[in-house]
C-alpha cells in the first residue's frame, strides 16, 4: 500500500504493473512515465519492458502474486484504488488472477477499493464470472466521445457502485446517458504535453451529473503538472462522493 496524491482515493495498491497504450487518453499516460523512473531506480516490479510501440521500460504487464496479501496486513481501513499503475482487466491479465484479487477484496470488507478500466469488453464479459462485494466500485475511463461505449459496458456490471473517470478529458462530452451511473471525476491533462481543458466542458458535465442525480468530483484543471491550475470550479471544489446504498435510476 503507498499513500497516494490522488484527491479521490487515499492509497494505491497494484497486485498488476505494466500496460499497453490502446485509446487517446493514453497518449501522455502517467503511469509509463512513472514506470521508467522507477525502473532506473531499480524497483522490483518495474524491471520488465513492454513493447515500445504501445508500452515502454519497465512497464510490462506484470503479476505479482505476492501482492495479495497486503491488504490483510493493513490495520487501518482505506479507499484503495487497484492498479494505480495497470488496467486490471487487460487481456494479459488471466481470469483466475483477476479472481484471486476479487477474492482478497471480498474477504477484507473493512476497506473499499475502487477499480478503473479503459478495457470495458473485456470486463463485461468476465463480469458474470466475478463475485462482486459491496466494497468494490468499478469505473471506466471516459476522455472523448469516441469511447462513450465504455458506459454502456459498465452499466451492465454489478457493482455496488459505478463511476466514470473523465480524465484527461480531452473532448467535450455532451448528453451522457449517466443511468446506473453513481459517481463522475472530471480533470485535465498534467505533463509536459498535457492537452488543455475547456472550461465549459467542465461545467457540461457538471450540469449532466445535478439533473441526473450522480454525484460529481472535479479532481484538476491540469497543466505542466497536477496542481499547477488547482481544483476549483465556479468559485469552488467539487468534492461529492457516490452512496453506494443510492443507486441511480436505470
Amino acid at each position: 500500500m503507498a499513500k497516494s496524491a490522488i484527491e479521490w482515493t487515499e492509497v494505491t495498491w497494484n497486485p498488476v504493473t505494466g500496460c499497453d497504450r490502446v485509446s487517446a487518453g493514453c497518449d501522455n499516460c502517467y503511469a509509463l512515465t512513472l514506470a521508467k523512473r522507477l525502473k532506473a531506480m531499480g524497483a522490483e516490479k518495474y524491471q520488465n519492458d513492454g513493447d515500445p510501440r504501445t508500452s515502454g521500460p519497465g512497464f510490462a504487464v506484470t503479476i505479482h502474486q505476492g501482492a495479495l496479501t497486503q491488504p490483510y496486513r493493513w490495520t487501518k481501513p482505506s479507499v484503495v484504488f487497484v492498479n494505480s499503475m495497470s488496467d486490471m482487466f487487460h487481456a494479459k491479465v488471466p481470469l483466475e488472477f483477476i479472481q484471486d484479487v476479487f477474492a482478497v477484496m471480498a474477504d477484507t470488507p473493512q476497506h473499499t477499493y475502487q477499480i478503473l478500466t479503459k478495457r470495458s469488453l473485456r470486463l463485461a464479459r468476465l463480469a458474470d464470472k466475478l463475485d462482486w462485494p459491496s466494497n468494490v466500485w468499478m469505473g471506466v475511463s471516459i476522455e472523448e466521445p469516441k469511447v462513450l461505449n465504455r458506459v454502456d459496458h459498465l452499466r451492465d456490471v454489478p457493482a455496488a457502485v459505478r463511476f466514470l473517470s473523465c480524465e484527461p478529458l480531452i473532448a467535450a462530452l455532451p448528453s451522457m446517458d449517466l443511468s446506473g451511473i453513481d459517481w463522475v471525476i472530471a480533470g485535465g491533462e498534467s505533463g509536459n504535453n498535457a492537452r488543455p481543458i475547456q472550461p465549459e466542458w467542465v461545467e457540461d458535465i457538471r450540469e449532466q451529473c445535478a439533473d441526473a442525480g450522480v454525484a460529481f468530483f472535479f479532481k484538476q484543471w491540469g497543466g505542466r503538472t497536477p496542481k499547477q491550475g488547482g481544483r476549483e470550479l465556479g468559485g469552488r471544489t467539487w468534492d461529492e462522493m457516490p452512496n453506494p446504498r443510492l443507486r441511480s435510476a436505470g
